[in-house]
């Protein structure tokens, strides 16, 4: 079975590209189709011996900065068609965007895992009413009239293109009912895993500070637990980079510490021994809970999107009802951590393994394939 993996792009470092490269160690030798990369991934796929191969986005001014901005020019869509995947049995897109908008001949299959439906495509309101850095920040008032047309089409393309997908995995239930509901297509839930091999037998008690590790961008809304914890003088530790950390930074009190980019090692000394965990966005998923809780650590969330399939209120954690510093702030000042059994919290990440992953991945890929073959 000859195999092809396509992905969005390779720039940032979280939770996708890291489902990009455990795929890629499932079919070692397959080649990564990808829009572009940046420099450190193009560097980190050499190391892999990974075989990529960007489009003809990859030569464009400043694309490892400007990325963002050349999505309403309709130039992906034409960088994803241009792939030719003559010759391959399968392809394996992973796609919150544009990677599943390959095509391919009859006699190749596609399966995509998609993590979430474009949220620029089909949450266009959410996504810029957050806007509060970069070009969009100056214009977000006319952003959405001057990018309705192309974000129209885009929608348009984005809706055929799913049509095209012979198989889709979900990463949650959450995104099953948005793939259900944009594409009118089936797919099967296949959750993404946590980095948890060691964690559970390597906890460190309760410290007194709770912490925030995401990239920081203003839909994620960090600013509502900066906001929060500074008013009520609670230790906040903040793991992350992105374009809203100066913005941040001038909205926090003396309570809050801000980490920017640490190593994986020192992300886990500094959440073995946090008081708990705050997960300020709604995703489709989201993998940082679930790291949080293989450290035995509890998770005040937002209470929408992935987290309700991974956090029990109660139990490994509690959920707040308002994207809001004042609805945040109520269940801080509840919060009582001995509440929470570290071993329970430890148990429900379990099965957020990578084994578990790659394992249902191929399984799923190689069912569909051999299923093809036994129809012909």
């Amino acid at each position: 079975m000859k195999v092809a993996i396509v992905c969005d792009d390779l720039v940032q470092s979280g939770g996708q590209e890291r489902l990009v490269m455990a795929v890629c160690e499932i079919w070692p030798g397959a080649p990564l189709y990808t829009a572009y990369a940046s420099k450190n991934w193009i560097n980190i796929c050499q190391q892999k011996k990974i075989d990529l191969r960007a489009s003809f986005m990859q030569k464009l001014p400043l694309i490892e900065k400007l990325y963002r901005y050349y999505s309403p020019f309709m130039l992906h869509p034409l960088a994803f068609e241009s792939f030719d995947f003559s010759g391959y049995d399968v392809v394996v897109s992973i796609s919150s965007r544009f990677a599943h908008g390959v095509l391919t001949k009859p006699g190749t299959i596609h399966v995509c895992y998609m993590n979430s439906p474009g949220r620029m495509f089909w949450e266009a309101s959410s996504y810029f009413d957050s806007e509060s850095y970069g070009v969009l920040k100056t214009f977000k008032k006319f952003a959405r009239p001057i990018l309705s047309v192309p974000l129209s089409y885009l929608r348009l393309w984005d809706r055929t293109a799913a049509q095209k997908v012979d198989y889709f995995m979900a990463n949650s239930r959450n995104a099953q009912r948005k793939i259900a509901k944009y594409y009118k297509r089936d797919s099967l839930v296949v959750y993404p895993f946590a980095d948890i091999k060691d964690e559970m037998s390597d906890k460190c008690g309760v410290g007194n500070y709770f912490m925030v590790i995401t990239r920081l961008q203003a839909w994620k809304r960090v600013d509502t637990a900066v906001e929060a914890c500074t008013e009520l003088n609670v230790p906040l530790k903040v793991i992350g980079e992105g374009p809203d950390l100066e913005r941040l930074r001038g909205m926090a009190g003396p309570s809050i510490e801000f980490f920017g980019y640490v190593s994986d090692v020192r992300k886990k000394e500094l959440l073995r021994c946090a008081t708990a965990l705050i997960n300020t966005q709604k995703e489709d998923f989201g993998i940082v809970p679930v790291e949080a809780m293989a450290f035995g650590k509890p998770v005040i969330a937002y209470g929408q999107g992935g987290v309700l399939e991974t956090v029990i209120p109660g139990m490994t954690g509690e959920f707040y009802n308002e994207q809001t510093a004042g609805s945040l702030s109520e269940v801080l000042q509840k919060f009582d951590r001995v509440r929470y059994n570290s071993d329970v919290c430890s148990f429900t990440a379990r099965k957020f393994t990578k084994n578990n992953f790659t394992g249902r991945v191929k399984e799923f890929v190689n069912e569909v394939y051999l299923k093809s073959i036994s129809a012909l």
